[in-house]
């Protein structure tokens, strides 16, 4: 199936919005506050949204180079987050210019598939984890591997972010707590190999049989705290090392995709 684009003036006009609304700017201080300055929001206004500390906010404006909240950050901003974090592409989000996309504009072949469809010699399906009821008794669960239900993904894809194929699986997550980066319903890649805390870094986690996907915070004394992207819903928890010992890491999350 193919699509043709046919008015060229159509395209030029998109490319050069494309560009226009392309900012270089070197460090990630100077790209969130002209992000700020463009969508006219304080500060202030970012961190309560955001669900941070004024001084937060304040100290990536000042001298940040990343956040954990930036995915948030550019989703509140309405920009893109790899511009945001990187310094790639263009400020704005695709949508943003969606009103000038050319129609039939060429996008080549697609190629349709189904589960009986046989993999590529590039495609790896991955599993799901899920959770499911014990034996030993009413209300407790363990979450293990789902292997009915699979996801496809390129292996070149996986090897270019550094996931290894037989490495990798998903997960879905369900709630609001991570909101509004990954809606009730969103299916999270996770790279198994990666299951030592990191702080300030997302994983999905087996907590006492309850699968989840939370921001992990290192504790003095061994501890680990549990963020939520809606903090203003979910606020923090917190567990010593003893409760700790009962949360078991799944992996990273490495990808996300949800439908709206």
């Amino acid at each position: 199936m193919n699509l043709y684009v046919v008015n060229k003036p159509i395209c030029n006009a998109y490319y050069k919005k494309v560009c226009d609304n392309k900012k270089m700017i070197n460090k990630y201080s100077e790209r969130l506050n002209y992000a700020l300055e463009k969508r006219e929001m304080s500060q202030s206004e970012l961190a309560r949204r955001v669900g941070v500390k004024p001084q937060a906010i304040q100290y990536l404006c000042r001298e940040g180079t990343k956040s954990v909240h930036s995915v948030k950050i550019a989703e509140i901003l309405n920009i893109n987050a790899k511009w945001l974090t990187d310094g790639v592409g263009d400020m704005e989000a695709l949508e943003s210019i969606g009103e000038i996309n050319p129609p039939n504009y060429l996008l080549g072949e697609f190629d349709l598939w189904d589960s009986s469809t046989p993999l590529s010699d590039d495609e790896v399906a991955l599993p799901f984890f899920r959770e499911v009821e014990l034996s030993a008794g009413p209300g407790r669960h363990e979450v293990i591997e789902n292997h009915y239900y699979k996801l496809r993904f390129a292996k070149s894809t996986l090897k270019k972010h550094g996931v290894q194929a037989d490495k990798a699986a998903c997960v879905t997550v369900s709630g609001k707590s991570m909101e509004p980066v990954y809606p009730d319903g969103c299916t999270v890649g996770i790279d198994t190999s990666k299951n030592t805390l990191i702080d300030a870094d997302i994983f999905a986690i087996d907590h006492d049989g309850e699968l989840r996907v939370k921001t992990l915070y290192k504790l003095p004394g061994g501890g680990i705290r549990l963020r939520s992207f809606n903090i203003d819903e979910y606020p923090d928890e917190n567990y010593s090392a003893e409760e700790a010992a009962k949360i078991r890491i799944l992996g990273r999350v490495f990808w996300w995709s949800a439908l709206r």
